[in-house]
């Protein structure tokens, strides 16, 4: 089979979107994802029997639902590439809001005590956003110490190797949410689970790890916890930015001005919904 032919069978006959029988169709070969223009320019060569019988397995699975991120074991984060698979959460580009946000913060933190600046990431998955962190320290030259903390082993030994192979520095520890943690931090950071027990959505998200996802009957569950924890793991002046679903920053907002947080807000995705909510604790 040439590869234009096995292209457009994969679209054809299971359905799959151009792009996606594309990338899976470089993963097969063992190319970039990238080179797309590869394929264009190679259209008429034939695939070796091994790397059509791999694409139609692979082509098969993504059909089926399994996300592409999973088949190809790459997704792009905040310009970084990471690996993932099923033992944690495919990073989302709606993430990115969190990672700007804290991001902002960065150069104000650790200016009430004059001390390098500790930040921590809670639920850290892939590593996702302490990496883009830690990736922005060092691109410009400032002091930070960068944590990650997630209740995964399994979940912890991806984001360490992902950490490895970009050459990023951070310190990654095993734990449930701050429970048992002793420091205090500058800049707190999550995006923990948050849909609700029995949501229609998560028949979409079965490959996904369910305590990933899930946080309660109304999803607020992880998220009650860290507010709740916050205060006593944060500098004067320290922030708390929370990812969250689309119809729970009133609700998140409420939560952190009860305990006592100052300058309460949320911030927006690019579609234009509520999607992070955070604020700062007293100086």
């Amino acid at each position: 089979m040439q590869i234009q032919q096995a292209i457009n069978t994969a679209c054809s006959s299971l359905g799959l979107e151009r792009r996606d029988a594309q990338l899976l169709l470089l993963h097969a070969l063992g190319k970039s994802l990238v080179d797309r223009a590869w394929l264009i320019a190679h259209d008429t060569d034939s695939l070796p029997a091994q790397t059509e019988l791999r694409y139609i397995n692979l082509a098969r699975q993504r059909a089926a639902g399994t996300p592409l991120p999973y088949l190809t074991g790459h997704v792009e984060f905040h310009g970084m590439p990471l690996q993932v698979d099923g033992r944690v959460l495919i990073p989302r580009p709606d993430t990115e809001t969190l990672v700007d946000w804290a991001l902002e913060c960065v150069p104000s933190l650790g200016a009430p005590t004059g001390s390098v600046p500790q930040i921590i990431d809670l639920g850290t998955g892939s590593g996702a956003v302490a990496l883009a962190i830690a990736r922005f320290l060092v691109r410009t030259g400032q002091a930070g110490d960068v944590h990650a903390l997630d209740v995964s082993p399994d979940a912890l030994a991806l984001a360490q190797a992902n950490a490895e192979r970009l050459n990023l520095p951070v310190q990654f520890m095993l734990g449930a949410w701050l429970t048992g943690i002793p420091a205090r931090y500058d800049l707190i950071v999550s995006n923990p689970p948050y849909i609700a027990e029995g949501d229609p959505h998560l028949d979409a998200l079965g490959h996904e790890p369910r305590l990933a996802l899930t946080s309660g009957p109304d999803g607020l569950d992880a998220i009650r916890t860290i507010v709740g924890q916050a205060p006593d793991h944060l500098r004067p002046g320290g922030w708390l930015l929370l990812e969250h679903g689309w119809d729970q920053a009133m609700a998140v907002r409420d939560m952190l001005a009860q305990v006592g947080f100052t300058q309460v807000q949320s911030r927006c995705d690019l579609a234009g919904i509520e999607r992070c909510s955070g604020g700062r604790w007293p100086v």
